[in-house]
């Protein structure tokens, strides 16, 4: 299983649409590679702290020209198979007005899914008072397994992931845009996660600055065991790595915690 984590620059001082012409070549040129599953991060084009112009963002998943744009990346013809892409997420405008922190997933014969942020970041401002909450949790089929998808401050929230893994997760996708202030929370958090879950953790982070926040990086692939397979610096890069996923199901044999597992 081939990833890359698209780890990219969101700062105040580059265009959107620079921003997102910009990914599409990074992500073509992940595909040329032989990317089997490529993680964009959240918010990546209207930026996760750039609060006051997220509504000028805002459109129906259906009409987001970025998407469409890494769309035609993913299906373009004399690249090999086509890729699974997480999209990272998006400011979804719903058909009541609403909006959304909306992740975006895709892969070969149709599969599709769409995942709206549960926990909302922010307290009194931010997502908390501008966006909708999510309520309902979202898994992928594929090659590899089960894919669960969750969005940054979720990760704060472990009742979550025992949701998604009743639902059958074996490995764990996360984007975001995490800020550098409380990366050490970041990677503990993402750890425990696979602890507890015995899943492969793959989470894409921001660097950059917008709105104002300096955000942290350290994009991660995360084994069963709670190893660390690979974890990207604090600048724009690709973390690229092939991981062994029937080692999920290794890791639960050899360890079988969950089948001790009393409330639900």
């Amino acid at each position: 299983m081939r990833v890359s984590l698209m780890q990219l620059v969101v700062d105040d001082t580059e265009a959107p649409e620079d921003r997102w012409n910009r990914a599409v070549k990074l992500v073509e040129a992940e595909r040329e590679t032989g990317a089997e599953l490529v993680i964009l991060p959240e918010l990546w084009v209207a930026g996760g702290f750039d609060y006051k112009n997220w509504t000028g963002h805002a459109e129906p998943i259906a009409d987001s020209r970025p998407i469409a744009a890494l769309e035609k990346v993913r299906t373009q013809d004399g690249a090999g198979p086509e890729m699974w892409l997480h999209f990272g997420s998006y400011v979804e405008r719903a058909s009541d007005g609403t909006l959304y922190n909306t992740a975006v997933f895709r892969g070969p014969d149709g599969v599709q899914a769409q995942y709206r942020k549960i926990h909302r970041f922010g307290f009194s401002e931010g997502e908390a008072t501008l966006m909708g909450a999510g309520e309902e949790l979202v898994t992928v089929p594929s090659p590899w397994g089960t894919l669960g998808l969750a969005t940054c401050y979720d990760i704060r929230f472990p009742e979550l992931f025992r949701g998604l893994l009743d639902e059958g997760m074996e490995h764990l996708v996360v984007c975001s845009a995490w800020p550098e202030k409380r990366i050490e929370h970041w990677r503990v958090l993402l750890k425990a996660r696979a602890i507890e879950d015995q899943v492969f953790v793959f989470a894409t982070n921001c660097v950059g600055t917008n709105g104002g926040v300096a955000l942290g990086g350290r994009s991660v692939v995360i084994d069963p065991w709670g190893n660390v397979v690979a974890e990207a610096g604090t600048g724009e890069e690709v973390l690229r790595v092939d991981v062994d996923p029937a080692l999920v199901a290794r890791t639960r044999s050899a360890l079988p915690v969950l089948n001790d597992r009393r409330l639900r």
